[in-house]
């Protein structure tokens, strides 16, 4: 089953179902190295899915759920080995949309769901997206309407001796910081599908168009100047502009990269976002977006190097 959060749209299956489980990473063409989320709709049900439940756990959870925020803790023995990639621990969120809290209620079984789309490509924030992602490989798509917050939960990770941000998202570090006082966020990329993830959104190619994507670390008139070279060269590229405000970048996000993805463009260029805030959740998508590939100048290398990945010519 697919269904809105606030975040986006995830394909749905029972935790206890290991049939089902399969599935959904069959549905994806995700590798089982990359563990799943467990959503449920109360705390208490949380309890039984853990074998710890520290203090910190219980004040992130008081402030944040039902919410975008996902904990990372020792798993308990009866979670199944594909959800947890065979790992110690297990990744828990209570959501706050009201169609996945009705349908987390009504079921009462906690839901293994990574994001409804095939794995690597661009998140879906719509029932649109969800069809055109994984059309046929879902026996129920409820409807929402566009996802709220627009890009994934915050990913924290309880397990240690201390508190690690493994993915930003809805809740900001900042936010974090003030009811953890310490914690550690040190930018994660796993270059290796055979490597197991601690969590989702660890892989450096993640929230893919299809075009190939830079990064422009410089001002609009960088921007200018390799739209300029290219189209000297031939080469149709396309400037994506993502909103200044951090909570319109976030919602639109997604859905930017699908409509530039649906031109002709050769290459998609884009500039982060101010990295506070939400704004750090949107440049770590963009950067995973663009497989961490990135500008700095126009100068004949970088020109060179941007010509050959709209050429594919580079990876």
């Amino acid at each position: 089953m697919a269904f809105p959060t606030e975040t986006v749209y995830g394909l749905g299956a029972r935790a206890s179902n290991p049939k089902a489980i399969s599935d959904v990473f069959l549905a994806k063409g995700r590798p089982l190295t990359d563990p799943l989320i467990l959503h449920v709709a109360q705390v208490e049900q949380v309890h039984e899915l853990v074998s710890e439940f520290p203090e910190d756990a219980a004040e992130l959870a008081a402030r944040f759920w039902p919410g975008p925020l996902t904990l990372v803790l020792p798993r308990h023995p009866d979670v199944l080995d594909l959800i947890t990639a065979s790992q110690a621990t297990v990744a828990v969120r209570i959501p706050s949309h009201p169609v996945a809290q009705a349908l987390l209620l009504e079921t009462g079984f906690a839901v293994a769901a990574p994001s409804a789309n095939r794995f690597g490509r661009i998140s879906p924030s719509s029932a649109a997206h969800v069809v055109s992602e994984l059309a046929g490989q879902y026996d129920l798509l409820l409807d929402g309407g566009p996802t709220t917050l627009g890009v994934e939960s915050t990913v924290v990770d309880l397990s240690g001796p201390v508190p690690k941000l493994l993915r930003p998202g809805g809740v900001t570090l900042e936010e974090l910081s003030e009811v953890l006082g310490q914690i550690t966020y040190a930018d994660r990329v796993i270059t290796a599908e055979t490597t197991n993830a601690p969590a989702p959104g660890q892989f450096l190619r993640h929230y893919s168009p299809l075009t190939p994507l830079l990064l422009l670390e410089g001002d609009e008139s960088l921007t200018q100047q390799i739209l300029q070279a290219l189209g000297d060269k031939g080469v149709t590229a396309l400037s994506v502009e993502i909103p200044q405000d951090q909570i319109e970048a976030a919602r639109n996000l997604y859905q930017l990269l699908r409509e530039a993805d649906a031109t002709d463009a050769k290459l998609l260029l884009v500039r982060p976002t101010q990295s506070a805030g939400i704004g750090r959740a949107v440049n770590d998508r963009l950067f995973r977006a663009a497989q961490g590939r990135s500008l700095k100048d126009c100068s004949e290398e970088s020109v060179r190097r941007a010509l050959a990945i709209a050429l594919a010519e580079l990876p």
